[in-house]
């Protein structure tokens, strides 16, 4: 078992898995239940990226509590999940080129319209999580 921090081969590892389009459980809560739903998901330095409708449920429940926990390819974590808003606006720009070019399969496709202000990005930035690769395990800090 590697001790807590932020390894480098773990980075490795995490962008070679999530530096690109993947699925991955979102969890959010309401209340005392939890939520949780796959997502297409985009992993880059220490936050996973969303692409969504601003009247989704994971929306709403993110506003009224910002916890959130992700999970995918033997990889779970926590952290702190914010609305940043239209995926438009002039403060979105760098990651929504990002996002536009690693979602490019299906973004704009009918299910979203990057044109409407009401296609918005989550960033859930990640506090801890457990990642394993061929038989080791990394116990990641990633605000260290």
């Amino acid at each position: 078992m590697e001790k807590a921090g932020f390894p480098e081969e773990a980075k490795k590892i995490m962008q070679e898995r999530f530096g690109r389009d993947t699925l991955i459980a979102l969890a959010t809560a309401e209340g005392n239940a939890p939520w949780v739903r796959t997502v297409d998901g985009y992993y880059e330095d220490g936050s996973f990226y969303v692409v969504t409708h601003a009247a989704s449920n994971k929306v709403k429940q993110i506003q009224r509590n910002p916890q959130a926990a992700v999970s995918g390819d033997w990889f779970t974590a926590r952290g702190t999940a914010e609305n940043l808003g239209w995926i438009g606006r002039r403060e979105n720009r760098a990651i929504a080129e990002t996002l536009k070019r690693v979602f490019a399969g299906w973004l704009g496709n009918g299910h979203t319209d990057p044109s409407e202000e009401t296609t918005c990005i989550l960033r859930i930035r990640l506090d801890t999580g457990t990642l394993f690769s061929h038989g080791t395990r990394y116990d990641i800090s990633f605000r260290e």
